[in-house]
């Protein structure tokens, strides 16, 4: 559950975005964090519906100014929740489940605002090894 990951070429990687409301820490929020990505993997992991991977990320505060071409460096705290699938619709199915839709409305309940895009895997490699 908390070692690293391996992504076979062509997965489908949702990004969401997780804001929480003034005053919520990420503490306090983890244990619903935690219990929506145990259904997702428990009902939907693998050759059950299409979870690969997931990741939870917290927002560092670091903006690159190398990589970043606008003038506006700043950015709300905020955290990120990236999960690989097979598919779109293997996503859609898992998200639109009950018992799924009650770990997420958890969340929500804690949340300023949401937001979760998907995209397609055009390009992965590694680090030569030195």
């Amino acid at each position: 559950m908390f070692g690293p990951i391996t992504l076979p070429f062509g997965v489908k990687m949702l990004f969401n975005t997780v804001k929480l409301k003034p005053g919520v820490s990420f503490d306090q929020v983890e244990l619903a964090v935690g219990e929506m990505c145990m259904v997702v993997n428990e009902r939907y992991g693998g050759e059950k519906g299409g979870f690969i991977a997931g990741q939870v990320f917290k927002f560092s505060g670091f903006v690159s100014d190398e990589g970043s071409f606008t003038d506006s460096k700043a950015s709300d705290d905020h955290y990120a929740i990236v999960t690989y699938w097979r598919s779109f619709e293997d996503h859609e199915k898992s998200h639109a489940d009950d018992i799924f839709k009650q770990k997420f409305d958890a969340l929500l309940a804690l949340c300023s605002e949401t937001k979760e895009l998907g995209y397609d895997l055009l390009w992965q490699g590694e680090a030569k090894a030195s």
